[in-house]
């Protein structure tokens, strides 16, 4: 780049009057979803970045299919995720995501430990909830999603789970469609 070598930009931070309204809620950062129209070369290539095959199954709710790939530096313990989703039914909110925007980033999940008390704040704070799903029962899976139009473009989803009591299964059970899960 011309005339930018020596130059130091120095990185500030913009002072916010916003209250941290979430903040209190959110127990960690879960993983980054992509959409994807190929489950099969979305997984390879996570595979290929050096990614570990965690779990994965088909939501018949959602219509989807999903795996998801540990990362991590070397001789650590993996801890970040990214998962693929991909459609497998017609009426899949997935296709018109990839419609419009083709693959990428879907959303990113937040664990936070109330999902109700999440979507009754963020609403509170003017930030536009949708899909509100609250467990039946207290290990269930309970999720909401913060609309991209007031999440700086991005789907957010806000998620609260206990114990998930997902089936051994290998990736290539996953990619065959022989694994069911709901959440």
């Amino acid at each position: 780049m011309t005339g930018a070598v020596g130059i130091v930009f120095p990185m500030t931070r913009p002072e916010s009057s916003l209250p941290p309204v979430l903040a209190d809620l959110v127990l960690g950062f879960d993983h980054v979803a992509l959409a994807v129209r190929d489950l099969s070369a979305a997984a390879g290539f996570l595979q290929m970045l050096g990614g570990e095959f965690l779990r994965g199954g088909d939501n018949p709710r959602g219509g989807f299919r999903w795996v998801q790939f540990l990362f991590g530096e070397p001789g650590e313990p993996k801890k970040s995720k990214i998962e693929a989703l991909s459609p497998v039914a017609e009426d899949c909110f997935l296709w018109n995501f990839l419609d419009r925007r083709g693959e990428g980033v879907h959303h990113l999940t937040f664990r936070v430990s109330s999902v109700a008390e999440a979507a009754r704040r963020a609403e509170e704070a003017n930030l536009k909830v949708t899909g509100l799903r609250l467990a039946g029962e207290p290990d269930g899976w309970s999720e909401c999603f913060l609309h991209p139009a007031t999440a700086h473009g991005v789907v957010v989803q806000l998620a609260q789970w206990g114990e998930l009591l997902l089936p051994e299964c290998s990736l290539e059970d996953v990619l065959a469609g022989r694994i069911i899960t709901d959440n």
